[in-house]
């Protein structure tokens, strides 16, 4: 298991629900943290919370939904760390619930650029950086979602964010860098409702074994939060 005492993260959409969570988890492992939210006022209370355990915290804001604004992000969260050794990709936005066949085109536009082709900006900038330095923790949040097609832009997009992170698994064998899938299970967040089976606060410890990785560890897998509670 990797110390990541002292090494910096950046976690998207990190004011409420997994980021939350994510964030709590890596502060207890002395991790500083860049927080993500669309507006920094989101992540002021957690920040101070955070702020207290000893840790550096740095807040940044962006939507992510402008691809330009997720790509100053990535390297202002860089510039402000001196480097990110963390990277989880855990921002997404649920599309709305239509009948079969009947999601309009600006729901796949929107689910695909706020969940997938910001994700990939971001990691864009990240990524290589974190090669070059030798040491990377890159972890892609997905969903087990299945059998929904009244949810079909969401769960395309996640199925996108899968297939991206399998085919980098080989390109980066050997680089120090790790790139993982993290599935939190079906939770009670804004974005899972409240009749998911499962608490926010059981997606730890699980959401942070892949953080916790060795070198050697193998990029493209997936890890299910729910299986290490």
């Amino acid at each position: 298991m990797t110390d990541i005492k002292g090494k910096w993260a950046l976690i998207t959409g990190a004011s409420r629900g997994v980021g939350r969570q994510i964030a709590l988890g890596l502060a207890a492992k002395g991790c500083n943290l860049v927080l993500h939210s669309r507006t920094v006022s989101h992540t002021a209370e957690l920040s101070a919370e955070l702020k207290k355990s000893g840790i550096t915290v740095r807040e940044l804001e962006a939507d992510l939904a402008d691809t330009d604004a997720a790509r100053r992000l990535a390297e202002k969260a860089e510039e402000t760390s001196g480097g990110i050794d963390i990277l989880y990709n855990n921002a997404a936005i649920m599309s709305p619930w239509h009948d079969p066949f009947t999601a309009p085109p600006e729901d796949y536009h929107k689910s695909f650029t706020v969940n997938v082709i910001s994700l990939i900006v971001i990691c864009d900038v990240i990524v290589p950086r974190m090669q070059k330095r030798g040491f990377g923790r890159v972890i892609n949040v997905t969903s087990g979602i299945q059998d929904q097609p009244e949810l079909t832009p969401y769960a395309i997009s996640k199925a996108a964010v899968d297939k991206y992170v399998k085919d980098l698994a080989g390109h980066l064998s050997g680089t120090g860098v790790v790139m993982s899938l993290l599935d939190p299970g079906w939770l009670r967040t804004d974005l899972g409702g409240q009749n998911a089976p499962n608490a926010v606060e059981s997606v730890l410890p699980g959401a942070l074994v892949p953080a916790l990785l060795e070198n050697d560890a193998a990029s493209g897998i997936l890890y299910r939060a729910q299986e290490y509670r």
